[in-house]
């Protein structure tokens, strides 16, 4: 049976618009709760018995049974072996995505990411010392699917940041391991690698065994029980953020091919049946287009069941009263994914405020951004691109305020300390100022 997709066709010119616009961007990111008490349970075992835990869950939730946890550990010599198997046009493809990757983080880094430091007029030394954390953890999903590039995205920021040693975890169900995920860690210089996936890989990252040594952030996105587990060990260990289903907003002005702009609106949606694509346009005969577009091509597609229940559950074709309206609805979703599908990409960029990413002009495919352009597809989803930026090498360190004061400048700071300290009934923090003061 030939799946169909008709997502919601709205109009903000009229008047249930803003009840139906709501309705269809309602998503709860609450985890259900036996999966909350589940996950609150292996965490705590994993705590508890360490490696023979995790082989436990392994074996019950990836049909992966090992004698001992050495047998879980992928080798540098596994990982080469992976790359070196792979036919000559993957390799190439993995190491031109991996340099792009890594020379825009590399400018990142020199942007954002530098130590700095000044004297004042009395000698005394501001700034700050910027430092890279000494171990991260990176999750890679490896259930329905295999994601290299996530490894790519993931590992390389935290490479070029200068973290010590990169753990990578990633699911392998019944022992099946993905050649391309293998070499894309031995590109990016992951450190270590072990086959475990789930709550029981977030655990074992956080609070560390015999065999998984902790880390400082564990990174990378996972099914309900790994963004549950993460969420429950932040604190204990930094995390990234906790994603939600991925998402697509394309803005157009009827310029380009509405079969591209259908299948972009796809490469979201194939992910998840929740994943959400939605479409901004003024043009009522283009939407159509597109709409027309998505009929002829979604039954070529071979996860056209899945496109079809995310289009029909989550996605809009909305007709907006023009390009500016479209902007400033764009800024209230403010989505992980924002494609700009315009002859003038640079006349509504400067109108967009929240997005994780934003893809310039109709040749820029989302696609492109998900594997070799260069910037982080890691991106905040949910709305949350309001106040949350991509994965980036700033992920991977952190500030340290530097003061160095003069005795100069210990006259002037100190009086103000004092003053404050004792407005603040703090006697001991006023004291410790006074006593650098010198006697009148």
């Amino acid at each position: 049976m030939t799946s169909t997709a008709a997502p919601a066709r709205l109009s903000t010119a009229s008047a249930d618009f803003e009840a139906a616009f709501k309705a269809r961007l309602h998503w709860s990111a609450e985890a259900d709760a036996a999966i909350e008490q589940r996950v609150a349970e292996i965490l705590a075992d994993v705590q508890q018995r360490g490696d023979v835990a995790v082989r436990e869950y392994t074996a019950r939730f990836d049909r992966l049974d090992a004698p001992d946890m050495k047998a879980l550990e992928l080798t540098a010599d596994e990982l080469r072996a992976a790359f070196e198997s792979l036919p000559a046009v993957q390799r190439e493809a993995l190491e031109a995505a991996a340099r792009r990757v890594r020379s825009y983080h590399e400018a990142q880094k020199k942007a954002s990411g530098e130590s700095w430091s000044y004297r004042d007029e009395d000698g005394t030394l501001l700034g700050q010392k910027v430092t890279p954390l000494d171990r991260v953890g990176i999750y890679v999903p490896g259930g329905k699917a295999a994601y290299p590039s996530s490894v790519l995205m993931n590992a390389i920021p935290a490479h070029v940041a200068g973290v010590g040693e990169i753990i990578m975890v990633v699911p392998t169900p019944g022992g099946e391991k993905n050649a391309l995920v293998l070499a894309a860690a031995h590109v990016a210089g992951v450190s270590r690698a072990f086959t475990i996936g789930g709550a029981q890989a977030v655990a074992a990252l956080a609070y560390g065994t015999a065999t998984v040594p902790a880390v400082d952030k564990i990174t990378g996105p996972g099914n309900a029980y790994v963004a549950a587990a993460k969420r429950r060990v932040f604190g204990t260990v930094g995390i990234d953020m906790i994603a939600g289903p991925s998402e697509i907003l394309v803005l157009a002005d009827g310029s380009t091919p509405p079969d591209w702009v259908a299948m972009d609106l796809f490469s979201q949606a194939e992910h998840d049946e929740l994943a959400q694509s939605i479409l901004l346009c003024p043009d009522a005969a283009y939407i159509e287009r597109v709409q027309q577009s998505i009929d002829r091509l979604l039954p070529t597609m071979p996860r056209k069941e899945i496109i079809a229940a995310s289009l029909n559950g989550r996605g809009a074709l909305i007709q907006t009263r023009d390009m500016e309206e479209a902007c400033e609805i764009s800024n209230r979703i403010a989505p992980e994914h924002l494609e700009i599908s315009s002859n003038e990409p640079h006349r509504w960029e400067p109108l967009l405020r929240h997005a994780g990413a934003i893809f310039l002009g109709a040749y820029t495919s989302e696609s492109l951004g998900d594997y070799c352009a260069g910037p982080n597809h890691v991106l905040p989803t949910s709305g949350t691109a309001r106040f949350s930026s991509p994965l980036g090498v700033y992920d991977f360190q952190k500030r340290s305020s530097l003061i160095e004061v003069s005795e100069q400048g210990a006259q002037v700071l100190g009086r103000i300390a004092v003053t404050l300290a004792e407005g603040e009934g703090l006697s001991a923090h006023a004291e410790a100022a006074r006593m650098r003061l010198r006697k009148e």
